[in-house]
């Protein structure tokens, strides 16, 4: 079967006001304020969380190597567990589209470098959990992307064929996850580093999500 392979964070919803306010909360911890803004910070959030421990402790003037980054990671994880979707939304006509590609006979499943329990979580509270066949995070296996049995075992566990399968995404990671993998990838425009995206060189762009299911067709053909 025929596969399309969502990740999460940036591409089906925008995490990155939780995920900034989870932070902020650890930077407080720390006597520090606030050291990330939502509005201009957001591409840096949707890089994970060392990713944005790292970035506010540079500007309190620390080395990128601080142990404070390990030190405060797990404190992030709970703070973000804590408020998982009170600034999260998904992305508009994302749903739809999964709905259309599913009507047309595409599976649909989910591969992020998110932690399982979190993804869980959070795609439960959005209420779409169960509109996917597989979900994998960043710990189900022991490798996570860009290593592509990331993306095969997600494909594997949904019922589908790991060579005919699409991955959407919104960053470096994913387009390096389906280049190793061998299979195509379609990355979003609309989200924080969506300016960015056609230097990756992706075999489709996706500017809105009303366009995917064609898309789709064009890549991996009719079912």
């Amino acid at each position: 079967m025929k596969t399309v392979v969502f990740d999460l964070d940036g591409t089906l919803a925008d995490t990155s006001g939780d995920l900034i306010s989870a932070a902020n909360a650890c930077f407080r911890d720390m006597g520090a304020g606030d050291m990330l803004d939502p509005a201009t910070d957001a591409g840096t959030a949707l890089r994970g969380g060392r990713a944005m421990l790292r970035l506010g402790i540079e500007r309190m003037g620390k080395p990128s190597d601080d142990p404070l980054i390990d030190e405060y990671y797990d404190a992030l994880l709970y703070h973000y567990a804590r408020d998982i979707d009170t600034h999260t939304r998904l992305y508009d006509g994302a749903m739809d589209a999964v709905t259309e590609l599913k009507a047309r006979g595409y599976i649909v499943a989910v591969c992020t470098n998110k932690p399982e329990g979190l993804a869980r979580t959070l795609l439960t509270q959005l209420g779409v959990l169960d509109a996917f066949a597989a979900m994998l995070g960043a710990d189900t296996l022991p490798v996570r992307k860009p290593d592509p049995e990331h993306l095969f075992e997600t494909v594997r566990r949904a019922g589908g064929n790991p060579a005919q399968c699409v991955l959407v995404g919104d960053t470096a990671t994913d387009r390096d996850t389906s280049k190793a993998a061998g299979v195509a990838s379609i990355l979003v425009t609309f989200g924080p580093a969506g300016g960015d995206m056609a230097g990756l060189a992706p075999e489709a762009l996706l500017n809105k999500y009303s366009d995917l299911p064609d898309l789709v067709e064009q890549l991996l053909g009719k079912v």
